[in-house]
């Protein structure tokens, strides 16, 4: 396939020749109806002249034409051989039914048409040539255009007439003039021959400059290309295209959007090496655990206790691990649409009192007290046991980070077709730079604390912005660090549209 410039420059070409043949076609028929129009008030001119000066001469004498048809009057001679002068005009005078005078184009056509009625054997093209002109005299009206008469010999000729508003001397009521439309002919040949010269000109110099400015602006794109080409891996991803020129330039709007791709998939790269490493350093840490604890029970007597602790450790590590896979194996489907969510009625008031025993359960060992401010009647249409995994995480992690003696408060109300559940605590809280990250995977607020107190991986927060997006919902937080932190998650309460399966934020959670 032909580059983009050679395509560019052959469109130029095409529409250069589209361009030449049709202003040559217009510039032709503009040319012949001038020249018509020419030709159509000189034949008026002449007329006029000629009624001009029959009206100073006047006519004398008599003549009798020898024909079968015609008997007219001969003007005198001053006028004769002053009209005999309008050279290259079919001049023709007359009175109301006869012809008084004839040019010398006429005559003879009158001649031949003499010779043609003496010779029977001709088929008399010339007499009809005298009979068309004849009926142009008498057919013709003033400024009315013009009749066309088409002779034997193949030339056409414009006939315009012109009538006194009084008779002329000698009773002329009528005078005609014709001209040949050999100069129409003329003209188009010569604007034919000079499009079909000028067009090969043109097309040389459009696809020239066609080839020059598709190459000059296709420069900046080839840079463009050029420059991502560069960009062949991840670790390249820092690198941007250059841009320069007017914002509304639609180059430089170009490689702005780009250069937003490579950022975007900078972030992206840079977001699954963090992933990746934290995944590794979150497998790594049981592994070694279970390792060692397997070595020390493989070194001790059987059914000693020594044994027994080794075994229950690497069984709890084994527990992390799986609820690890588990919830890394629950992102993975929801990051590919494969994860299907149930859609029936859920009543949100006994989840959320199931929910909040679950938590004061939890609170009962670090003295935290969980309360139900506010539980109104909601319903909503989603998968019951995802939203119970949502409100379980986000009480969990409340009562987790909350000190001894603090509270949960869990409530539940409707606002404008929406259930609005709110889990506040007043824990260690968030600091403020750490909010924008809360929501991605393995972060969590204080890592070392968590791995060593037994926290989670740090995929719960990630796991929860999931779910409420899954249900057309969204999940917000507010937190100061110190006084505890607040999150509220908002639900449509209306049947909706079918559930779908957003791909999660990299999101996070203290857990």
């Amino acid at each position: 396939m032909a580059s983009l410039r050679a395509r560019t420059t052959l469109a130029f070409g095409a529409t250069t020749i589209a361009g030449v043949a049709l202003f040559g076609i217009v510039a032709t028929f503009e040319r012949r109806a001038a020249t018509e129009r020419d030709l159509i008030e000189r034949t008026r001119r002449n007329a006029a002249l000629a009624a001009r000066i029959i009206e100073r001469q006047g006519v004398q004498g008599v003549f009798a034409l020898d024909t079968a048809s015609t008997v007219g009057s001969m003007l005198n001679l001053g006028v004769t051989r002053v009209l005999d002068e309008l050279t290259g005009y079919y001049v023709l005078v007359g009175d109301s039914t006869r012809l008084l005078y004839w040019s010398p184009q006429v005559r003879q056509i009158y001649s031949q048409a003499i010779s043609e009625f003496l010779n029977t054997e001709q088929k008399k093209p010339f007499l009809r040539d005298l009979d068309e002109l004849t009926r142009a005299v008498f057919d013709t009206q003033p400024r009315t255009g013009a009749h066309r008469v088409l002779l034997s010999s193949g030339d056409e000729v414009l006939v315009s007439g012109q009538m006194p508003d009084q008779p002329l001397p000698g009773g002329v009521r009528r005078i005609a003039v014709g001209v040949s439309t050999s100069r129409i002919r003329e003209v188009t040949i010569e604007m034919v021959s000079l499009t079909i010269l000028s067009a090969p000109v043109l097309l040389l110099v459009s696809m020239t400059l066609g080839w020059l400015l598709t190459g000059r602006m296709l420069a900046p794109v080839n840079q463009i290309g050029h420059d991502v080409a560069a960009i062949t891996d991840g670790r390249a991803l820092h690198r941007r295209v250059v841009v320069e020129g007017d914002v509304a330039d639609e180059i430089v709007r170009l490689a702005q959007s780009v250069n937003e791709m490579i950022g975007r998939l900078e972030t992206s790269f840079g977001s699954l090496r963090r992933f990746t490493a934290d995944a590794s350093h979150e497998l790594r840490t049981p592994l070694a655990v279970i390792r060692a604890d397997v070595e020390r029970a493989m070194h001790t007597q059987t059914n000693s206790h020594e044994h027994a602790v080794a075994l229950e450790e690497a069984l709890q590590q084994v527990s992390r691990m799986t609820g690890l896979v588990e919830s890394l194996l629950t992102l993975a489907r929801a990051d590919e649409g494969r994860f299907a969510l149930m859609r029936e009625p859920v009543p949100l008031e006994p989840l959320i009192r199931e929910v909040a025993e679950t938590a004061t359960i939890l609170g009962e060992e670090p003295g935290v007290t969980v309360k139900l401010p506010v539980i109104q009647p909601v319903t909503v249409h989603g998968d019951g046991e995802h939203l119970r995994q949502l409100f379980l995480n986000l009480a969990t992690n409340a009562v987790k980070y909350t000190p001894r003696g603090g509270s949960v408060e869990i409530s539940l109300e409707s606002r404008h077709d929406e259930a609005i559940i709110t889990v506040k605590d007043d824990g260690i809280g968030i600091a403020a730079a750490d909010l924008p990250f809360i929501f991605d995977r393995f972060w969590r607020v204080d890592r070392a604390r968590s791995r060593t107190t037994g926290g989670g991986a740090g995929l719960g927060l990630a796991i929860c912005q999931w779910i409420a997006h899954a249900h057309q919902g969204r999940i917000d937080v507010s937190s100061r660090l110190g006084r505890g932190s607040t999150f509220t998650i908002v639900l449509p309460t209306g049947p909706g549209p079918e559930l779908d399966e957003p791909t999660p934020n990299s999101g996070l959670s203290k857990s």
